[in-house]
């Protein structure tokens, strides 16, 4: 089996985010990135395959070369190999499209993505990307085995949880729950100093415009005061809420 796990390189969740050049940029100076948590649930998931059913596991990511530090951090936790797209992420479609080329490539059996990054949260990409493919997608995947050409997946719904049967190949969007937070693997020594002679491969991206473009970043508006109302005071409370707050 052959498994292709899409990362995504993103702010650490205590960085402190700032824009520059008149708001139309993200400001990168001091900040430390990550493996998307939900890509790192699904890498740690075809870790799995990979140590229990003898799966190959590569990893992608489209970005520029400042992000080849944490596609090596996926090689140290265990991925056979890596491919850079080398191209800037602007939005979603052009992110799908970047990956559908290296997938059909690659002739991939299954492609793990997480549900959405933690920076846009666009949770767009796995379902463009199986479309453009021609796969079977199950998003919200909290649980994945896989038996011959058949997977068996367990995806939360709105109220509860849904389990699905498919057929490969397949693209999930995972997400916690898909592995236990305590099973999340560290990079050690011996994973790091291999992953320096592992093949990370840059290749050239699709050429083809952008469907979006961002103008102009802002931050939320900063929370107002707190106001305290006596407990005894409750037509002052509901006076607030109704023509102050507009709540009720």
């Amino acid at each position: 089996m052959k498994i292709l796990v899409c990362i995504s390189h993103v702010p650490d969740t205590t960085s402190k985010i700032n824009f520059t050049d008149n708001d139309t940029k993200f400001d990168t100076n001091g900040v430390q990135f990550v493996i998307n948590p939900n890509d790192e649930f699904g890498l740690t998931r075809a870790m799995w395959f990979k140590e229990k059913q003898g799966a190959s596991v590569d990893v992608v990511t489209v970005g520029s070369k400042e992000t080849e530090p944490t596609i090596r951090k996926a090689l140290a936790i265990g991925a056979d190999q890596a491919i850079r797209v080398d191209t800037e992420p602007k939005d979603g479609f052009q992110v799908a499209k970047e990956l559908a080329k290296v997938a059909k490539d690659g002739n991939y059996d299954l492609i793990i993505a997480g549900r959405e990054s933690i920076d846009y949260n666009g949770g767009m990409v796995p379902g463009m990307l199986a479309k453009l493919i021609g796969a079977n997608f199950i998003n919200t995947c909290v649980s994945l085995e896989i038996e011959g050409d058949k997977a068996t997946a367990i995806r939360e719904i709105d109220g509860g949880k849904e389990t699905l049967t498919s057929s490969l190949p397949l693209v999930i969007g995972g997400q916690k729950g898909l592995v236990e937070e305590s099973d999340l693997k560290i990079p050690n020594m011996r994973g790091i100093m291999m992953a320096r002679k592992k093949p990370l491969n840059v290749v050239e991206p699709v050429a083809d415009g952008l469907s979006t473009e961002a103008k102009k970043f802002s931050k939320p508006a900063p929370k107002g005061d707190v106001k305290l109302v006596d407990a005894e005071n409750i037509d002052e409370l509901i006076d607030l809420l109704h023509n102050e707050a507009k709540a009720i």
